[in-house]
């Protein structure tokens, strides 16, 4: 089993925002299991379980993430970790899988790299960087109207990819599944 990490802010007022892009697709995941929610304060998310494997979404805050990630990984001594997170270096609709290396400035990844190593494999998907403005603010901003129309496709692609790990390795699925942009200009 492996442990599939959506990455988040929680509560409502970051739902929909950009750094949350994480948590969109773990609901996704889930839409379609009946997975058993399993509650346990230490592991400071929101975790459930199916047949296949864990999924997490840390309600830590971004940069504590890392410490929901490490009790979730050694309560049940889980080896394979799948982060799938927001990332400013790729275009909108980007998806790139990537195992190890930087955490390119995303407070996530250092709190996760920090805490259980950089050996896990990241579901990268590109929001763009901002035009103007802080980085913090675009982040933590909405999608506009154009790339929401394009969500509900580009997380079902990230859905696909993530249930196509169960048959292949990372590799093998990040050939099939990667791509440089929304395939519409939005």
């Amino acid at each position: 089993m492996a442990l599939i990490v959506g990455l988040g802010n929680p509560g409502s007022a970051y739902a929909t925002t950009r750094h949350n892009i994480g948590f969109g697709v773990i609901d996704a995941l889930l839409a379609s299991q009946s997975p058993q929610t399993i509650t346990k304060k230490e592991f400071q998310g929101e975790l459930f379980k199916t047949s296949k494997h864990y999924y997490l979404k840390p309600t830590t805050y971004m940069n504590l993430s890392g410490q929901s990630v490490l009790a979730v990984k050694h309560y049940y001594k889980i080896d394979d970790v799948v982060v799938i997170h927001d990332d400013l270096d790729l275009p909108f609709g980007a998806i790139r899988f990537k195992k190890g290396g930087g955490h390119g400035g995303h407070n996530g990844l250092k709190s996760l790299d920090a805490l259980i190593g950089s050996d896990y494999v990241r579901v990268r998907m590109g929001i763009g960087k901002p035009t103007f403005g802080s980085v913090a603010d675009f982040v933590l901003g909405q999608f506009t109207p154009e790339q929401a129309l394009f969500l509900p496709q580009w997380i079902a692609l990230v859905r696909e990819a993530i249930e196509a790990m169960d048959g292949m390795d990372w590799e093998r699925v990040a050939s099939r599944y990667s791509q440089k942009e929304a395939p519409q200009r939005v």
